[in-house]
């Protein structure tokens, strides 16, 4: 029975760990009896799981972390919840288990997988997300953006209680704002039809509104343009620019949009001429070296290797799309610039950021 729960659950990680549901090592899934959580190990890609490389944590240990008295400062709080959970790590695995562990643990259901698609992003980063998912989605669970963490996951479990004492059953179907989606089910099937759902509802939507679901690129900018760039970049900046993804201009959300474009892309793009003074003055300025930089007619990834600087242009480029898709519910809201501040500053996605390279 376990190794038939594992294998459909690293199916199914493998149908939504694709470019159109998670960036670089976002998402997670998870799957469980009465004694196992098994949980996608932090920084790793959905795509690359396989049955062995999932966490396994012993529900009881995890249990803990509902009744914990924790510290008022979130840094000790965090650290205390780290530890906590690294205790209920069983013997024989390896891997630190996903932030989000008490929060699959929290659902009944044998399987959970959620994901961050800018086709949903569209609709909980926007305005009037809440209002949206109401309308469209009745039977879901509606999250406000919260810290990602140990908070996050007891204000869910919360939720999830309220809403099973109002319906006599869990929700299967999470929208958390900013963030993503939470799918839960007993079967393979019931998640897939779950995610069938969500999506043709949303496609509809965007199509009723006039929303394009592409974002527009223009023309890529000439080879001599980009060698000009990367000199100016590799003075400003030193290794940080050490590579140079590049694209042809497109409307960029320039704010903190989620979690994951805070992690990859930063908060805020760099826009203007590109030379040594202004991006200096960025960096004074914001406390972080860019890692996406906005011409008149290109939009360049930096990073300090190739993969960094690659990930910086894609989550760029999802940006723009939840940031396009938005229009159709309000418009783009974005995080504040204290929940900003959180991520930036956490161990957690310090963590998953260095994994992914």
């Amino acid at each position: 029975m376990c190794m038939d729960m594992l294998k459909t659950i690293s199916k199914l990680s493998h149908a939504y760990g694709t470019a159109e549901y998670v960036k670089a090592g976002g998402g997670n899934t998870s799957c469980k009896d009465a004694e196992t959580l098994w949980i996608k190990p932090s920084g790793t890609t959905l795509a690359g799981l396989k049955p062995e490389t999932f966490v396994m944590m012993d529900r009881t240990e995890l249990s803990r972390l509902y009744e914990a008295v924790t510290p008022v400062d979130s840094a000790d709080r965090e650290a205390l919840v780290k530890n906590i959970m690294a205790s209920a790590v069983k013997a024989g695995t390896s891997g630190r288990p996903s932030v989000e562990a008490p929060l699959h643990d929290s659902l009944s259901a044998r399987y959970v997988v959620h994901t961050h698609p800018p086709i949903v992003n569209g609709m909980t980063c926007a305005a009037d997300g809440r209002a949206a998912v109401a309308r469209l989605f009745p039977d879901a669970l509606w999250v406000p953006y919260i810290d990602p963490g140990y908070m996050l996951c007891m204000s869910v479990r919360r939720s999830i209680h309220t809403y099973k004492a109002a319906h006599g059953v869990e929700p299967r179907l999470i929208f958390l704002q900013n963030h993503g989606v939470f799918v839960s089910g007993d079967t393979e099937a019931e998640i897939r039809g779950t995610y069938t759902r969500v999506f043709d509802t949303l496609k509809k939507a965007y199509r009723t509104c006039g929303v394009a679901a592409e974002v527009c690129v223009c023309e890529s900018p000439s080879d001599a343009q980009v060698r000009g760039w990367r000199q100016v970049l590799s003075e400003a900046l030193g290794e940080h620019a050490a590579a140079v993804a590049v694209s042809g201009r497109f409307e960029v959300g320039n704010g903190p949009i989620s979690p994951d474009h805070i992690v990859y892309a930063k908060s805020y793009a760099y826009e203007g001429g590109v030379s040594v003074g202004e991006l200096l003055a960025f960096v004074s300025a914001r406390g972080y070296t860019p890692r996406v930089i906005v011409t008149e007619n290109a939009v360049l990834g930096v990073g300090t290797n190739t993969k960094t600087a690659r990930l910086a242009l894609e989550l760029a480029l999802d940006g723009a799309l939840v940031k396009q898709l938005a229009y159709a519910f309000g418009g783009l809201c974005y995080l504040s610039d204290v929940s900003r501040l959180f991520i930036e500053n956490w161990e957690v996605e310090s963590y998953r950021a260095k994994q992914a390279v």
